[in-house]
């Protein structure tokens, strides 16, 4: 029995540097472990913030586009209705080139009208350049006037109406209005 004693004594006494180890091989693994969770927390970061910049440059480009009034908004009538609306557009600052050619059949100005009573899309315009550069694309430093019919609208007085510019990229030019109460030939609606 005391040799089986020192035998087991023996052993335990052995297994002092085998514990060493394995807290070697544990920290080891845990130094890993860390190593690939930093790796992907830097991955998902550095696609996050390309993400972010897509998002920017893709905001960006939407607001470049984006056409603003010049000036009032002119009715031309006919006594008892409005038969046209004038009105004076140009690009914001910055802004992209915008085709303004009516007869174009894709990436184009589309003009909706509503009212009261009516919600027309894609109603018939025209344009006619005061300053440019003899291409239909709005750019930069020029000057278009636009002229919307709206004799089948049955617009008369003292009635709100709303025309909506809609270019192929940027934002919406809302323009609305109310006609006079009296309705003369030219009316300058503000």
């Amino acid at each position: 029995m005391s040799k089986l004693l020192r035998l087991f004594r023996r052993a335990t006494r052995e297994e002092e540097g085998i514990t060493g180890l394995e807290t070697a091989i544990i920290l080891i693994a845990f130094v890993v472990v860390a190593t690939v969770f930093a790796f992907v927390v830097l991955s998902t970061g550095l696609f996050s913030a390309e993400r972010g910049k897509e998002a920017v440059y893709a905001g960006l480009q939407k607001t470049r586009g984006t056409l603003e009034l010049r000036g009032s908004v002119i009715a031309n009538t006919d006594g008892t209705n409005v038969t046209t609306l004038v009105f004076d557009m140009a690009n914001s600052a910055g802004g992209e080139p915008v085709n303004l050619d009516p007869a174009a059949t894709s990436n184009k100005v589309v003009i909706d009208y509503r009212d009261a009573d009516v919600n027309a899309t894609n109603i018939a315009w025209t344009v006619a350049w005061l300053v440019g550069d003899a291409d239909d694309l709005m750019e930069a430093g020029e000057l278009a006037e636009i002229t919307v019919d709206v004799s089948t609208q049955t617009l008369g007085a003292n009635e709100p109406f709303a025309l909506e510019v809609k270019p192929p990229l940027g934002g919406t030019m809302m323009i609305a209005r109310t006609t006079p109460a009296g309705l003369d030939t030219v009316v300058d609606l503000h």
